[in-house]
């Protein structure tokens, strides 16, 4: 054992003094002040191969180290069981010669791990450098890259502009010329923004020139010269609409929200991967409205479909309806808190034609799932209506709200006829963290006469992504798939529209795709939110439309949402009464409605749930039915086809015509 010992011992010596962990050492130091280049292939590879060898060593140390610790373990295990005083010394000398050998190749693993931490700083820096020197050629690269688009333009319109060009020139100059004065070409150019076409979505790059005002030609007048024809004029000032004028004096403040504590994690650890739907809550989770009257709140920006009616292109008028099924969501920006689910055969109704020049109806007609189906009259010349389907999951950190079923919007005048969909909602830090609700999806609007479609993308938040935040970009396209205009903006803010006057493909990517530019006009403003009414932060951040939602009124149905009382009274501040009578109400629609569900009842509603819908072609997906005994239907994509004639009789016999039929609303909200 003495002879093996003093083996090792010597071998060990031997290798840490032979230079086996510093051999690499001149090949690795390098001078920190070197000019910045970018490393070559082959001194990347050498580096790697000389890092791996240092993990080698560090592993031939490793072994080592833990072979010799194990025999200085025995060692002392056999120390311990001496009897005999004679073989002390014996035993006491090969401890010691376990000893030795053990912190020498410690001593071997510390300058291993030394060379290493030496080898690996110096090329840090290294790599650090040639990563800056990349994003800076990337940077020039950028500004090369939009320079050459400058000077393509130019080249562009001088060609267009030679006294001996060819009397036909090529079709793609001849779509991308301006009837512009001569004099105005330069500025012209400079106003044009460049679009990336979207690639299998919505999602494109935008590189915007930057407009100089100060090359302006002597004779050219003080106004700009990128002026859309007269054809566009109409979406011009489309977000500045004046509101109309009420005879009635509508409330702009309600009673502030009172600040009650709750342990929200007692309540929702239980509702994870549930439907919440199907959970009672408290009061507290609440605002003081359903969501029959949230849906109604989508008409705040009514006025865009109103300018859309006197559009007489379809491309025109579908930029006006992109901007307002993206209005739809400014308000939830703020609004984390759930509106009440309806009872089922609740109804709301907003008789607003006097101001809005609209009247809106809602009614739930589907308890399990909650399914509401809504319906809108305007004098000025449209109708929309949709079945919408709402379904929500707690996921742990966060909540889904997925809205299924399609929206149909109608011009009168022209037939044009919209259906879209909506995009998933999700509510972040539901456990930890301040609240905050995002937008994400894809939203396709189809105008089923003319073909016309338009692709909206809601960008989801990331933080690591240089979009900005609560981001929508789209595209306008006809029936042949040719861009009209380019849409962007923000859905808590506003909306803008480009029109595109020339498109050219790029450059493949580095994978292989190729993206289309789109040549735009300067950006036109279709959609602005308005500003929250003061002191909105202690209403429930509710807009001023939303302040008026569940104001009382005097001749509504008896199964209007503005006679509930536990909305009533959580609107008060009355949140423990409100918590009872909410309890009180689930209670008796549970008990009404037993194990089964309503449905409309008869051979003509059967006959309804099976005929094929004119618009999309389709058999309905057979839903708890609609409104009025199984008079309409419900089509694949959710959407209820109500009767589009409006009634004759006076506002106030309507409302009191109203169905009250339906389970616990029978006789209203009575006890």
């Amino acid at each position: 054992m003495k002879g093996r010992g003093c083996w090792d011992t010597a071998s060990l010596r031997s290798f840490c003094s032979s230079g086996c962990l510093n051999k690499f050492k001149k090949d690795d130091s390098g001078d920190d002040d070197e000019a910045t280049t970018p490393a070559d292939k082959n001194e990347l590879h050498h580096t790697l191969k000389n890092l791996s060898l240092k993990l080698d060593d560090l592993s031939t140390c490793n072994d080592l180290i833990a072979k010799h610790g194990a025999a200085l373990q025995r060692s002392l295990t056999e120390l311990d069981g001496l009897k005999i005083p004679s073989e002390s010394g014996e035993k006491l000398k090969v401890v010691n010669e376990r000893a030795t050998l053990f912190r020498i190749t410690s001593n071997a693993m510390i300058n291993a791990c030394r060379d290493f931490l030496e080898l690996a700083e110096i090329h840090s820096r290294k790599w650090q450098r040639a990563l800056q020197y990349e994003q800076e050629q990337r940077v020039h690269l950028e500004e090369t890259i939009e320079q050459l688009a400058k000077q393509h333009n130019s080249l562009e319109r001088a060609f267009r502009s030679a006294p001996g060009r060819p009397a036909n020139p090529s079709k793609s100059f001849i779509e991308g010329s301006l009837l512009t004065p001569k004099g105005e070409d330069s500025e012209e150019d400079e106003d044009t923004e460049y679009f990336d076409a979207m690639e299998d979505s919505t999602s494109f790059i935008t590189v915007i020139t930057e407009a100089k005002e100060d090359r302006k030609t002597e004779g050219s007048t003080g106004t700009s010269s990128v002026d859309w024809s007269s054809a566009d004029n109409v979406l011009d000032g489309a977000s500045l609409v004046p509101k109309g004028s009420s005879k009635v004096k509508r409330r702009v403040r309600i009673p502030n929200k009172p600040n009650y504590s709750l342990n929200l994690w007692s309540i929702m650890k239980n509702c994870i991967g549930r439907e919440l739907s199907r959970i009672p809550m408290p009061v507290n989770f609440n605002e003081p409205l359903s969501m029959l009257q949230r849906l109604t709140e989508d008409l705040e920006y009514h006025h865009l479909l109103d300018k859309a009616v006197h559009c007489t292109s379809s491309v025109e008028q579908m930029c006006l309806v992109a901007a307002f099924s993206v209005s739809s969501y400014s308000t939830t920006v703020h609004r984390i808190a759930k509106p009440f689910n309806p009872m089922l055969g609740e109804t709301f109704e907003l008789d607003r034609l006097d101001d809005m020049g609209l009247r809106s109806l809602c009614e739930q007609v589907s308890h399990h799932p909650p399914s509401a189906a809504h319906y809108v009259f305007s004098k000025h010349g449209w109708s929309l209506w949709q079945e919408i389907t709402i379904s929500s999951k707690f996921r742990g950190k966060y909540i889904s709200i997925m809205p299924l079923g399609a929206i149909h919007l109608e011009f009168q005048a022209s037939g044009n006829h919209y259906v879209w969909r909506k995009s998933t909602s999700t509510v972040h830090n539901i456990i930890v963290g301040k609240l905050w609700i995002d937008q994400s999806g894809d939203i396709e609007i189809v105008n089923h006469k003319t073909n016309d479609r338009c692709q909206l993308k809601f960008l989801p938040y990331s933080y690591f992504s240089k979009e900005a935040a609560r981001k929508v970009t789209g595209v306008v396209s006809d029936s042949q798939g040719k861009a009209h205009y380019v849409l962007s903006g923000s859905w808590d803010e506003q909306m803008e529209c480009s029109k595109v006057v020339h498109s050219s493909p790029s450059s493949p990517s580095s994978d292989g795709k190729q993206k289309t530019v789109y040549q735009t006009l300067s950006a036109k403003l279709l959609w602005k939110k308005y500003p929250l009414p003061e002191n909105a932060e202690n209403m429930y951040y509710f807009s001023e439309l939303a302040l008026t939602l569940n104001e009382h009124e005097e001749g509504v149905a008896p199964t209007d949402s503005r006679l509930r009382p536990d909305q009533r009274l959580m609107e008060k501040g009355c949140w423990d009464e409100a918590n009872t009578e909410k309890q009180r109400l689930e209670e008796k629609q549970r008990l009404s409605l037993g194990a089964g569900g309503w449905r409309p009842a008869g051979p003509a509603a059967a006959a309804a749930r099976r005929k094929v819908r004119p618009v999309t072609g389709r058999a309905p997906a057979g839903g708890k039915g609609c409104p009025g005994g199984g008079s309409a239907g419900t089509d694949s994509g959710g959407a209820c086809h109500l009767p589009t004639h409006q009634p004759t009789v006076p506002a106030q016999q309507r409302r009191r015509r109203m169905p009250t039929r339906h389970c616990g609303l029978r006789r209203g909200w009575t006890r």
